[in-house]
């Protein structure tokens, strides 16, 4: 039976004026919705996702009628192959060329043809700057989460990314190996490097952890860099006894590229370009920024961020820490199935 997204199950009335993104949580700001529904004299309704898997899992299982989705390169890459979705009207984005050079015609999707460019954000280490100074723990390497010498000492109060990906990722470049490897043989070194870690972990969590860092109850997190710095204002705003931090390991990390696109089951292609254009512009697109903590590809926005986000280097990575960061790549079916049965067998042990 094919799952669809809940609220097409039944259509409303109003679906004509309705655009309908499905999109990671936490990635546009309640006051940007309200100015595009202003704008548009339309509603935006979201669904949302935590993973690039789960978005793709969903769509291959049936999932339809969503108009723009917000995936990352490897993602796009995926959906490109699939022939999932629409090509972009270019002469309906005026606002296009605010985007900086370096992130058009990325190697997932050459020419634009099928995605715009909307946030970055870095897979990294946040932290409980008070404890970590406290406790000598090194806070500038993925052995902070992977060496039993120092996860002995803050066993519990750790959590990782529930993405097969992602934490495999993490682990291979601690491993000294890159994150578009295709042998084998070091991805099962990766995946015993996790098992041996994994007792010292709290959970797996691509969300609570945000809060968790925010209140004391966990002291390392390995995530996004935008959620980090929503921890760290959130523990600002409630007075909390201790900073939350974040940095890129010097072994290098995640850099992830999300991009609108449009899915071919949508129903409203001219709101959703519309929407992209608005998105476009350099005061909408620095509240990405401003109010949740994102990277930004957009130029015309730069003038608009909070200096203290824009020399964030872990929100915007100098040109050095950029050298140690590497994209996400889709694999071939072969690797998949051997990283799929790697990762049941890192969850069930």
């Amino acid at each position: 039976m094919l799952s669809v997204a809940p609220w097409l199950a039944s259509p409303p009335l109003s679906a004509a004026g309705t655009l309908y993104l499905y999109n990671w949580n936490n990635y546009i700001s309640d006051e940007t919705v309200k100015r595009f529904e202003a704008h548009c004299n339309c509603r935006l309704k979201q669904d949302y996702y935590s993973d690039n898997e789960e978005m793709l899992a969903k769509l291959e299982a049936g999932a339809v009628g969503y108009d723009i989705l917000v995936p990352t390169g490897n993602a796009v890459e995926s959906l490109v192959r699939r022939r999932a979705l629409r090509p972009i009207e270019k002469a309906q984005l005026p606002r296009l060329n605010n985007i900086k050079p370096e992130f058009l015609n990325a190697w997932y999707d050459p020419g634009n043809r099928h995605s715009v460019p909307y946030a970055t954000s870095v897979t990294l280490l946040g932290f409980n700057a008070d404890k970590m100074q406290e406790l000598g723990l090194p806070t500038d390497s993925w052995a902070l989460i992977f060496e039993p010498k120092y996860l002995e000492r803050i066993k519990g109060r750790v959590t990782v990314l529930n993405s097969q990906r992602e934490l495999m990722a993490a682990a291979m470049r601690y491993l000294g190996h890159s994150v578009q490897e295709h042998d084998p043989q070091k991805w099962g070194e990766a995946k015993r490097l996790i098992l041996r870690a994994k007792p010292y972990w709290a959970a797996f969590s691509n969300s609570t952890y945000i809060k968790d860092l925010a209140i004391g109850t966990i002291w390392v997190a390995h995530g996004y860099s935008n959620d980090m710095f929503r921890a760290q204002q959130d523990a600002l705003a409630a007075r909390r006894p201790f900073t939350i931090g974040f940095a890129t390991p010097k072994e290098g990390a995640v850099l992830a590229v999300d991009s609108f696109v449009l899915h071919e089951s949508g129903r409203r292609p001219d709101l959703a370009h519309q929407f992209i254009d608005f998105m476009l512009d350099g005061r909408n697109a620095a509240d990405l920024s401003n109010l949740i903590g994102a990277g930004n590809p957009n130029a015309a926005a730069m003038a608009h961020i909070l200096p203290g986000i824009a020399a964030n280097p872990g929100i915007f990575p100098p040109a050095p820490d950029l050298k140690r960061l590497e994209m996400l790549r889709d694999f071939d079916p072969k690797l998949r199935r051997a990283l799929s049965r790697m990762w049941t067998e890192i969850k069930v042990r």
